[in-house]
């Protein structure tokens, strides 16, 4: 008989989706970025078309260019009667929006937390760097120590005064081997 493997059912791979922790961050990001749009569109409408408007009309999203024929619009419901009007004003109106916030997004966020990222790079480095140096002169120290504990035994093949010459190089506390004599 072969067994049946237990599949995941539907809702509970959807409960692990939602709790997964970047879906959460996903969701606050665009709560925020739809309240930001808010605040962009207020400047565009508030200070962007009224400087535009200096030099032209007073609204930004009024200007077109008529396709074929002569463009009318019915001022009631702002439709065109006749001909093919391209309203570019609302795409250049659109594209100042979307600028600003980017500059925004850029300047206050990106650029912020890049350099605060790379200030924690050079103090995580600089921290591995001594962590090294410490490694470095701790081995250099272990090999002084090495080389006058050779010293003082005579060399590295040489028979010092009372030991017959035989030590236990195993690190077991250094002392003479018994040899049995």
């Amino acid at each position: 008989m072969v067994s049946e493997e237990k599949k995941p059912g539907v809702w509970e791979g959807f409960k692990a989706f939602l709790t997964r922790g970047n879906v959460i961050d996903l969701a606050v990001a665009v709560v925020i970025g739809a309240a930001f749009t808010n605040v962009v569109n207020a400047v565009v409408k508030g200070v962007i078309n009224p400087l535009v408007g200096a030099f032209g009309t007073k609204d930004l999203e009024s200007y077109r260019s008529c396709l074929k024929g002569p463009c009318e619009i019915d001022p009631a419901t702002g439709e065109a009667t006749s001909g093919i009007p391209i309203s570019w004003g609302t795409v250049l109106s659109a594209t100042l929006s979307f600028l600003i916030t980017a500059a925004v997004v850029y300047f206050l966020m990106v650029l912020p937390m890049a350099k605060y990222l790379a200030k924690v790079e050079a103090r995580r480095k600089a921290k591995e760097g001594v962590q090294e140096t410490l490694e470095v002169s701790e081995l250099e120290v272990l090999k002084e120590i090495r080389d006058v504990l050779v010293a003082q035994r005579g060399g590295p093949g040489g028979a010092t005064s009372g030991t017959g010459g035989a030590r236990d190089s195993g690190g077991s506390g250094g002392g003479p081997v018994d040899t049995g004599k």
